[in-house]
């Protein structure tokens, strides 16, 4: 079963499921970074767009796998502008992978208790759910923001099973960031899946040693 992400899912008492690059397309998010973001904090600060993505790309690798680095408020600070706000202009680009949305109609009439596990900001979270109504398919919604740690940290785990309690043994967790699923191995989950195109105007990624699914649907 460990390699096998549909026995994995047809067996789990507890589904966790990561949100970007996870249920929705994580093709929003890098063009908003890698594009919109640098290109507004340019023209903002008289800048080139090469010389505002060098600053910003720079102080992104420093705070990466912090929660600074997943929070909005942090980097609406750090750049001058609300980033929340130049995020819900490109809302139309908001949308879910491929069968991703059947996908979560399906485990959600099941026994299984299924759960939304991000370290996406509060403010982003509430705005690709007015777009997407996602959060409607999980019994329970968390942000790595409630408990102060991200997803990369143990202390998030303890916190999550603490408040939620589940069973890391029968818990199934389906995350597309191999940092983020290895500090789910490292804390005890058993069963792990990387979904490997979380982006579709990209090609797959590697899975590394976990089960991969190119989308989630595929478990089914």
């Amino acid at each position: 079963m460990k390699n096998d992400p549909k026995a994995m899912l047809d067996n789990c008492s507890t589904l966790m499921l990561d949100m970007d690059g996870t249920v929705l397309d994580l093709a929003y998010d890098n063009y908003m970074w890698l594009q919109q973001v640098p290109m507004t904090y340019a023209r903002r600060n008289n800048l080139s767009v090469e010389a505002a993505k060098h600053k910003l790309y720079s102080h992104m690798q420093e705070t990466r796998g912090s929660l600074n680095w997943y929070c909005l408020d942090y980097w609406s600070e750090f750049l001058g502008f609300d980033v929340v706000e130049l995020h819900r202009t490109e809302n139309h680009r908001i949308g879910f992978l491929p069968g991703a949305e059947d996908f979560l109609a399906e485990v959600s009439e099941r026994e299984t208790r299924v759960i939304l596990v991000t370290n996406s900001h509060l403010d982003t979270l509430k705005l690709k759910d007015e777009v997407t109504e996602l959060t409607r398919h999980f019994d329970r919604v968390y942000s790595s923001h409630e408990f102060g740690e991200p997803k990369e940290s143990q202390a998030f785990w303890r916190a999550l099973r603490e408040e939620e309690g589940f069973d890391p043994e029968h818990s199934l967790f389906v995350d597309d960031s191999h940092a983020v699923l290895e500090s789910a191995e490292t804390y005890g989950i058993s069963m792990l899946v990387n979904v490997t195109r979380p982006d579709t105007s990209k090609p797959e990624q590697d899975r590394r040693h976990f089960a991969g699914v190119a989308e989630v649907s595929s478990m089914l």
